[in-house]
């Protein structure tokens, strides 16, 4: 199994659509970031996480050729507005994608991407089927039953949804806080992926600080800093991180 950061920047990428790169160094490749989208992939599945508005770019830069489910943190369209790609994958299949999603980012997507959801004819048929996120997803690798657990946290007014693979990686893009009462789910993970948006607080984002502060509290192997604005330059940003923390960078994969 293999865990693939496909995105690791923030709303507006790094560089933004204006060519800004803010203090990042344009020459250095981990510098180029998509907005945040990740996959899961096993021996028979490949499971997305979120649909960045850059996604065609990723699933082309990393030769993937069917997706069979995806699972939605939130509602915020640098999570969402690149679901229109998953078009070529149902006209590949002829079966409908099983999404999943909380109820306020079902909502956001039915009211959208009603054309998604909706046969409005024989040649546009729905191409998604939108499921409720549950608490606990299994998937098979090997005739081995791998768990992915979401588990609700804040990222400013509105609720997002991190996932936990297999008792081993957690995955928290875009988060706030954290609820005292969810923390022995990210205690002692071999990986935490954890947002870190800028050095500077803020009320949607976790900055350096809170980051830093939470790989203390729970004692990952191993930590990665994701979410990245124009704000962070890669090798600055390394250089301020204890050792088993890293930035990181589009395409960054992890074997799980």
């Amino acid at each position: 199994m293999e865990f693939i950061i496909l995105g690791c920047g923030s709303s507006m990428g790094v560089p933004r659509p204006d060519g800004f790169f803010g203090n990042c160094d344009p020459k250095n490749i981990k510098n180029h970031r998509t907005r945040c989208s990740a996959i899961i992939k096993t021996s028979n599945q490949n499971i997305l996480i979120d649909t960045s508005p850059d996604l065609r770019q990723q699933l082309l830069r990393h030769k993937i050729k069917k997706i069979d489910k995806v699972l939605y943190s939130h509602m915020h369209g640098d999570q969402t507005h690149g679901i229109n790609d998953l078009r070529s994958f149902y006209i590949n299949s002829k079966n409908q994608i099983n999404v999943y999603a909380d109820k306020s980012t079902s909502k956001y997507l039915k009211k959208s991407f009603s054309y998604i959801f909706k046969s409005y004819s024989k040649e546009y048929p729905a191409t998604l089927k939108l499921n409720n996120l549950p608490k606990n997803i299994f998937t098979i690798n090997n005739k081995k039953k791998i768990k992915i657990k979401s588990v609700q946290v804040e990222h400013g007014n509105v609720k997002s949804n991190c996932f936990i693979i297999d008792q081993k990686l957690a995955y928290i893009s875009d988060v706030s806080k954290i609820y005292d009462s969810t923390y022995k789910y990210f205690k002692n993970l071999k990986y935490l992926i954890i947002d870190c948006l800028w050095y500077n607080p803020h009320p949607s984002h976790f900055n350096l600080e809170t980051s830093l502060s939470m790989i203390s509290k729970f004692n990952p192997k191993n930590a990665i800093l994701t979410n990245l604005s124009p704000i962070l330059d890669y090798k600055a940003l390394k250089k301020l991180l204890p050792k088993n923390v890293v930035p990181a960078h589009d395409g960054l994969s992890i074997k799980l």
